[in-house]
Order: C-alpha cells, then structure tokens, then sequence
C-alpha cells in the first residue's frame, strides 16, 4: 500500500490577524457544541471550555483551505465525539489534537494543563513528523503503528481520529486536486476498514462513500445520477410496500418501526465491479429495516415477511445467532417483492439496531439505557488486544503493519470447533489461522487437520459452517511454508516470531561451535570461563565487536555476520595477555587436519538442526557425499556437496566464509535431493516409474514435466527423500532397470568454469 501518512485537509500557512467574522464564525460553532454537552455535567463541560480557549489560542492565525479559522476543525471533530456521547477527556482531546503536531506546544505542558489521561490521548493522535525515516512508507507504517497501538490501550484515541478524518473528508473539496487521490486511497485502505472493525458502520459508509468522491469523481458523479433517476421512479414502489408491511404486522400484532434503506453509491459500485453487473442489473438498491421489541419477534416478523413476499433462496442470513466480528446482529432476508423488484429485509431489536450503527461508541452512547449494548465493544476490545499480542512479537513497524492490515478487510466466515464453539475468520483463512485463533499453542504444535471429519491440508481455505478438528504433535513446530498461505495477522505474526526465536537459539549454538574450533586453531583449547577473570575478557572481546552480550556474539557468528576467524585471533590476544599461553602442538594439529576431517568441536551434520542450517538446493546433499559448510553473511551455515559449482564459485569469491563439516554416523532424518529421469514416452510411464520409487522405499516431494510439448523422449524431473547415497543408489538401479526408463541420473548444478568471468 503506497498511501501516505495522515494529513488533515489543510493549509497551515503563517499567523494572520483574525478578522472579528471569522472569531465569531468560531465561537459561533463552539456555542453549538456546548449546547449538545448536556450530558455532561457543569465541571466537565467547565474542563472542555478551558481546553477550548486553550486550543483557539494555539491555533490563532492559522486558516484552513477553505480560509475559516484553524479552530473550526478541532470544533467539528469534538463535536462528533459529542454525539457519540463520549467523555469530557475525550471532547478536550478532541480540541487539543493537532496543537502538538502544529503549535510548539510540548506533551509536559499538556499534562500540567489538563491531566495525563488527555495528554496521552492527544499524544496517540500525533504523527511522527519529527522523527527522520529513510522513505514515506516507513514513516507512514511507524506513525499508524503508534497509533493503533495508543488505540488498543484506549479506544477513544481511533474514535477522535475517526472523527478527525471525517471532517477533513467533508472538507475535502477545498484542498488542491493533487491531494485527493492519496487521502482517499488512506481512507479507503486504512479509516473505513478500521472504522468497520468497530461497528461504526455510519462511519465506515460515510468514509466509503466521500473517498469514492474523490478518487473517482466521475464514477461516482454518473452513479449518483443514476441513483437520484432509480429513486425517483422507486418511490411509489417503497411506499406501496411500506403500506403492505404496516398492514401485515398490524394483522399480526406486532408493533414495528420500519425504515427505509437506500445502498450507498460505493457499496453499489463495488458490487457491479465485483460482479461484472451493469447498474440495471443491481437489484437490491433499495432495503427496509424492520426494528422491533425482542430477539423472538426478529424471527416472528420474518415469518410473517415471508408469507407476505417469496424470498430469492440463498438469499437468508442469520447474523443474530452468529454475530459478525464486529458485534453486528440482524436478520437477512431478500424477497421479491411488488413488480419482481427483490427487495432486502433486515430484522433486529433497538438495541441490536445501536451497536449496528454505533459499533464500540455504543458503550458510551447507550452505556445509561441499553446494558446490553457492549457487544461490540467486546468484540472491538477483542480484535484491539489482538494488535498488542501482534506488537509484543514484532519489533519493526513494517511487518507491524502488514500482520495488522490482512486483520483489516471486513469479509469473513464462520467455522466451529468440533464442541461447537463458534470462530469468525477472515475470508480466505486456513486451518493454520484457525489453530492459532485457538490458542498459539494449539497453533504451534498443529500436525494435521479434519475439516468436516474428512483429512484436509493444513493450507485448506475454510468456509461457512465448516467443522474444524485440529491435530497437534508435543514436538512438532511451526513450518516456514506456514506464511506463505496463513491468512491472519495472529498467525503470521506468532510463526515468525517462533522461526526467529528458533533461529536465534540454534544459531548461538552453531557460533558457539565455531568460535571453539578457530580459537584451538589459535592453540587456545577452550573459550574463555564465564567467572569474574573471564568475564573481563569477555567484556573486553564484546566492545572490540560491538556487540551487547556474549550470546548476541555467538548468534552473529552463527548466522555469518562475523568471521569466527578473526574474532578467535582477537579473542587470543586478549587471553595471552592475561597470561595464558597457545599450545603450540594443538595450533599445528588443528591446523593441518583441518582440511582432512572436523576437528574437535566441528560441526557434524545430522538433520536436527533446524533454521541456523540449511541444505543448499543447488545440489542437494544428502549423507554419504563429501560435503563443505558456507556462512553466508546473515543467512546461517548452507551445506553444498563439495563437487557443487555454486560452492566453488563462492569458494573462489569467499574462501574465508567456508568451514569444516561432515556427516553423523546416525543421520535422524531423510534428506531431499534431485534426480532426472529420462523416458520413452507412452501409456502407464509415469505410474512405473513411481512404483519403482515407491518399491526403493523413497518418498517423492515435487515432480515437474516442463512446459514443452510431449515428444518421443522426454525428462521427469524429480524432488525425493532418501535416507542416504547408498539408498540413493539403490533406488537409481531400480529405475534404470524399469521398462521404459532410458536414463536415470542425479541433478546437479552446471559445472564450475574456474575463471573470475564464472564466479558471478
């Protein structure tokens, strides 16, 4: 996403005396706000007073675009917070949320003014201008990442954004053109889905509704037309149903408040992009909300719209029992109603109707009259400490805010554990999602899956009503190929943490090793002790490299940041000079075996180690071949065959980055490796050739035909596992001797030339 960062629809241009109109345009607007306070009491409303002569003071002699005061936008945006009834911190924040940014004010002097609670919300507000960042996306991505998270500790803080940002999109008209585009691309991208994620589904269609304005004014222009003609001729039609309800439900008994609908020009928009429909073919512009007294009466008045009008089959939703994400509840239904016109339908109680419009602010609207109305506010808690738990395991903003924006987008699905507890999912999620949306453990540990009782990948995609059965192993662990296809910023953000904790431990074990075996080629037979004489040394050692502690060292040298070489004749210095001497005799043994075998301390290859070493896929070695190690700079030790001509290439570049390894006598695992087969081509070939395999015990992983048309001869490449050369071997006899096979030979990587030219 290459939005920029929040920017209000301004121009703050130098002081100008302020004309006796324009002050009393302000304090005219300012009036207005005291007089929907009354829900506050005279202390409150005292303290929003104060924060108000305190912000028109900061922003003397600023203007807006539109040439109003600066003060009339902070005004506008505490007074929708008003009419979400929200606290007078709130209101005062509301005020005073753009005179860090913009007036020289300090955070030290706010919390002298107005408290601490109001400093912190105005702070969560600021962007980080003042910080230097290397590109716009890298500020923009630190800015919203401190945002979001001052929003998870406090609510209120996205509620005056919100606010903020819906009136600088109904101003929008008086900035240059140059800046509508990226503003409402932010707004689409970013406000509206947050907005939606709370329940403030008024908001979120304004949001929708203004950026589509500006991103696309002629699109909207002719839809808004269309709409107004549609109307127009749909009046009738509306009234008449209205009649026919009332009638209906008076027959009935029930007492009902029914509401008219009308689709907003960006939802209608989506839908003909979605579907491919031309604006005639968008059927269900029009919709009727029917608000009655209990949850029973939702289903009563459904029966009695589906005796009066035939439903469109398919068309049914029952979001009173599975609530959206958001805390939404509501019974669909769409009917065809007079003149084959199908018409939506949706049934919910006053309260339900609350938290659909009002989404978290709800708490506080109705928080007097409607106990019930913190749904969606549990739901909005729910998803905003999901971005602390995402934020304690990522450090850097960017991924930050990529593990947060797939959580984003509104569409989802619902699944159940087999006890029947009910998940909401984003729309494209997996099993993987769904283990970690259980519990980070469950995720860590999944092995397989049942989805409807039936054994599925664990890169299913879920959908509605789904049955899922995760499977779990105490000692399986999070697989990297994992985040190629998650969906949830919960998942991805929980498996990259594990694969970067695991590669950290293994990878100051690896660096451990290496450093022991340099140091005895030094003729220092250990590493220094870690009691008060050798912590000197250490200490010593550590401010030579840079590093903060002994394990941040021995990581770096795992992971190839650091030569074991040259930190072992620095670290050798340092020990002779406390008195120790280089055993001469182990210096000449370690030395002249090196090339022969691995010396004590050297790094045998098993299988176990996980992400501090890798198996080059160049060539694939597998036990039995003679092997050579790679550091490569950050990227942990890569295991080559030694005949490899990457290896030589690099060898030729980097010699002092390659190590001494070899194989265990016990290898705990299978290994991959690459095999090209040639056949003559005809009916049952392939099947053969994968009977053979499977008779050689060996798994296949991959297998690829090219693109090329099928000729009388042709190449199958194959990935298989095999516990060793030998097996290897066997497998190759197998083949060869299979009707049909031609040749049956390992793949291997273009030989090695020897010049500089073939080092590249």
């Amino acid at each position: 996403m290459n939005a920029a960062l929040p920017t209000s629809a301004i121009d703050r241009t130098a002081p100008v005396p302020e004309t006796p109109a324009a002050a009393n345009a302000a304090a005219a607007s300012f009036a207005a706000l005291t007089a929907s306070l009354d829900y506050l009491d005279a202390q409150s409303i005292e303290q929003v007073r104060q924060a108000y002569r305190f912000a028109d003071e900061a922003h003397l002699g600023q203007l807006r675009s539109s040439g109003e005061p600066y003060i009339t936008h902070p005004i506008a945006v505490a007074a929708q917070c008003a009419a979400w009834k929200l606290d007078a911190q709130a209101l005062m924040a509301a005020l005073l949320h753009d005179v860090l940014e913009d007036c020289g004010v300090t955070k030290p002097e706010l919390i002298e003014r107005f408290g601490a609670p109001v400093a912190e919300l105005v702070d969560g507000l600021t962007k980080l201008d003042k910080l230097q960042f290397n590109t716009r996306e890298e500020n923009q991505a630190e800015s919203f990442r401190k945002m979001l998270l001052a929003m998870a500790r406090d609510v209120r803080v996205i509620l005056i954004k919100l606010a903020d940002r819906t009136h600088n999109m109904r101003t929008m008209g008086d900035m240059p053109r140059s800046k509508w585009g990226r503003i409402s691309r932010e707004t689409l991208d970013i406000y509206a889905p947050i907005a939606y994620r709370l329940g403030l589904n008024v908001t979120y269609r304004e949001l929708q509704e203004l950026a589509f304005q500006y991103l696309m004014p002629w699109r909207h222009g002719v839809l808004a037309k269309a709409v107004a003609k549609a109307r127009s001729r749909r009046r009738d039609l509306v009234q008449k149903v209205q009649q026919e309800l009332e009638g209906a439900f008076a027959a009935a008994g029930m007492k009902v408040r029914i509401a008219g609908r009308e689709k907003t020009i960006y939802s209608i928009y989506r839908k003909m992009d979605d579907k491919h429909l031309s604006f005639a073919q968008v059927n269900d512009i029009y919709g009727l909300r029917v608000i009655v007294a209990s949850v029973t009466d939702c289903y009563t008045a459904l029966g009695v719209l589906h005796q009066l009008y035939k439903p469109v089959p398919g068309r049914f939703k029952d979001y009173i029992a599975i609530p959206k994400a958001n805390g939404y509840q509501s019974l669909h239904t769409t009917l065809v109603g007079p003149a084959n016109v199908n018409i939506e339908f949706q049934m919910r109680t006053e309260a339900m109707h609350v938290v659909a419009e009002s989404g978290v602010a709800a708490h506080w609207l109705y928080k007097a009259h409607q106990p019930d109305a913190g749904a969606a506010e549990r739901n909005g808690t729910q998803w905003l400490q999901s971005l602390l738990d995402i934020q304690q395991e990522t450090r850097d903003a960017s991924e930050f805010w990529d593990h947060v924006k797939v959580d984003l987008f509104p569409d989802a699905v619902y699944v159940f554990t087999p006890k029947g507890q009910i998940l909401a999912l984003p729309r494209g999620a997996t099993v993987v999602d769904f283990a970690y949306a259980i519990h980070s453990n469950v995720g860590d540990r999944t092995v397989a899956a049942r989805v409807n009782g039936e054994q599925s990948p664990l890169r299913t995609e879920l959908h509605n009503g789904d049955v899922v059965e995760v499977i779990t192993a105490p000692v399986s662990s999070p697989n990297p190929a994992w985040l190629s296809f998650v969906r949830t910023g919960r998942a991805r953000s929980k498996i990259r943490h594990h694969l970067k904790s695991q590669a950290l431990t293994e990878s100051e074990s690896l660096g451990e090793k290496l450093l022991t075996q340099a140091l005895r080629a030094e003729g220092i037979e250990a590493l220094p002790a870690q009691d008060a004489e050798g912590q000197a040394v250490w200490d010593k050692l550590l401010r030579f490299s840079g590093n903060r502690t002994r394990a941040e060292l021995m990581t770096d040298i795992g992971l190839g940041k650091r030569i074991a070489s040259i930190v072992a004749k620095r670290l050798k210095v340092m020990v002779t000079e406390g008195g120790a001497k280089p055993d001469a005799l182990l210096m000449t043994r370690e030395r002249y075996t090196a090339h022969e075998t691995v010396s004590q301390g050297g790094v045998l290859i098993d299988g176990s180690e996980n992400a501090s070493v890798q198996f080059a896929r160049c060539c694939r070695p597998v036990p039995g071949d003679e092997i050579v190690g790679y550091l490569g700079r950050g990227e942990g030790l890569f295991i080559h065959t030694a005949e490899c001509a990457t290896a030589k290439r690099l060898q030729y570049k980097d010699s002092e980055r390659f190590i001494a390894v070899a194989w265990s006598d016990e290898p705990v695992r299978t290994f991959e490796t690459g095999i090209v087969v040639t056949i003559s081509n005809g009916k049952g070939v392939l099947a053969r050739v994968a009977a053979a395999l499977a008779e050689s015990e060996v798994d296949i992983t991959h297998m690829d035909m090219g693109q090329e048309e099928a000729q009388d001869a042709t190449d199958l490449r194959f990935v298989v596992t095999v516990r060793d050369k030998a097996h290897l071997d066997q497998a190759m006899r197998n083949l060869r001797r299979t009707h049909s096979v031609l040749r049956a030979v390992r793949a291997t990587p273009a030989p090695y030339q020897g010049t500089a030219g073939g080092a590249g």
